[in-house]
């Protein structure tokens, strides 16, 4: 099995409004990669949303009574911690520097998703701007998806990815926040290992298998890569969505 990922580079600053599958497939172009069934593009959150009108200016927000306890506890700006609030199902732990979330979309992560780094708004104070996560990235994922397979008639797998830490391990790691036409989670058991033993409980995260891995070639900084073709998934390619991914509450033994 050839796994490859190929950086899709040269793809320009996006704006409000922009068509995220006419870029992508521009940038395929540049790159030389044509576009074949079953290859898979994975796209960073921040170009979904920026294209989405996702970015907010702090200075419009005007931070509840709740917000304005938990900026206190927290050692956030007010503004960013309504923000917060109202992008989450329940907040989950706090100390300074850090909450974390249960995110409305149901994972949980650190402050709902909402970064400020490599967003810059169109006026004012660079420092104001922030940007939340797509409002539907699985309906995101399908729209790019759709219009791809219109333009090329391909059938490919989308999925987009934000960068979450971990419960009991340090750093974060690239994982899968919008999917359509690829596999979330990949049901092994029955497969017989190498001496014939039949699996009981393995499920493997394929999704965040796939954007840990794409992630490492996109980066985190400066490195301007926010697309990346992956060919020779090892999966059959299928319809899925996030929800494959979500531990139930009643199952969840890290909260």
């Amino acid at each position: 099995m050839t796994l490859t990922f190929t950086p899709l580079p040269q793809m320009p600053l996006i704006y409000p409004g922009d068509n995220l599958p006419d870029l992508l497939l521009a940038a395929l172009q540049t790159a030389r990669v044509t576009l074949d069934d079953g290859d898979i593009l994975v796209v960073a959150q921040k170009i979904v949303s920026k294209a989405e009108g996702r970015m907010v200016n702090l200075t419009t927000v005007t931070p509840s009574k709740e917000a304005l306890e938990l900026a206190k506890r927290s050692e956030k700006d007010p503004r960013l911690v309504e923000l917060i609030l109202s992008e989450s199902k329940e907040v989950l732990r706090v100390r300074p520097g850090t909450i974390i979330v249960e995110h409305r979309l149901g994972f949980v992560c650190a402050s709902a998703g909402i970064d400020h780094s490599n967003v810059r708004g169109t006026s004012g104070n660079p420092e104001d701007w922030v940007l939340l996560l797509p409002e539907d990235p699985d309906h995101s994922a399908l729209e790019i998806r759709r219009r791809i397979k219109v333009a090329t008639g391909n059938r490919i797998g989308v999925l987009i990815i934000d960068s979450h830490g971990r419960a009991w391990r340090l750093g974060t790691i690239g994982t899968a926040i919008g999917i359509s036409g690829l596999p979330g989670v990949v049901d092994e058991r029955g497969w017989q290992d190498l001496f014939g033993y039949r699996l009981k409980i393995t499920t493997v995260a394929a999704a965040d298998e796939l954007a840990a891995a794409a992630s490492l070639v996109m980066g985190e900084a400066a490195e301007g890569i926010p697309a990346v073709h992956v060919r020779g998934f090892p999966y059959p390619l299928r319809e899925s969505s996030l929800r494959e991914l979500i531990r139930s509450k009643k199952n969840d033994m890290f909260r």
